[in-house]
């Protein structure tokens, strides 16, 4: 019978045939001469006797960049490798610090306290002085309310002395608000 192994032998009705396909190395432009102990020869022939090995194709292509080598410094010490023999342990590299930008512009976060309002009592606040959450003290002093029931108590005849009154009594009086742990003058009641 047919054998499918021989050419030229018939397979399934058909007739099968060899091909042989012979790959040839690209030579660079440029004549450039190419590394290894084989060369191009001139002519309408030019079949190399060998492929070349390993060690000239890598250095055909010795164009590509090589990273560079480790720098020399102390060791730290030495890991020991799968095939038992010490090397240096894996490089270790920090993300590079930002410089400073001269034109930079600082950013100030400022934080705006809703108006107080200020009584005749003490009030709870932030201090914008000290910025402390304090209490307020409060400092009673005479004011146009004040002078204003002085005067009246001077025209109904309260002239020997009973006219001062309204200095003695709080209630008449404008209110100060100190803050207690830097005594600045937070704001003012005014009775009138």
């Amino acid at each position: 019978m047919f054998s499918p192994d021989e050419p030229g032998s018939r397979v399934w009705g058909r007739k099968t045939t060899e091909l042989t396909v012979t790959c040839h190395p690209i030579l660079p432009a440029d004549n450039m001469s190419v590394p290894g102990s084989y060369q191009a020869a001139a002519g309408p022939s030019s079949v190399p006797s060998a492929p070349p090995s390993y060690e000239e194709t890598v250095a055909v292509n010795s164009y590509f960049p090589v990273p560079p080598a480790p720098v020399p410094g102390p060791t730290t010490g030495l890991v020991t490798g799968p095939d038992g023999k010490g090397m240096n342990p894996p490089a270790y590299y920090t993300q590079p610090v930002p410089v400073p930008n001269a034109n930079a512009i600082a950013v100030q976060t400022v934080y705006v306290q809703q108006p107080v309002s200020f009584f005749d009592r003490p009030v709870q606040m932030c201090c914008p002085s000290c910025n402390k959450m304090i209490v307020t003290q409060l400092s009673y002093n005479a004011g146009a309310l004040t002078w204003l029931s002085c005067g009246s108590l001077c025209l109904l005849g309260c002239v020997a002395g009973c006219c001062f009154i309204p200095f003695c009594v709080d209630a008449l009086q404008d209110v100060d608000h100190y803050c207690p742990n830097c005594k600045a003058l937070l704001g003012t009641y005014k009775r009138l």
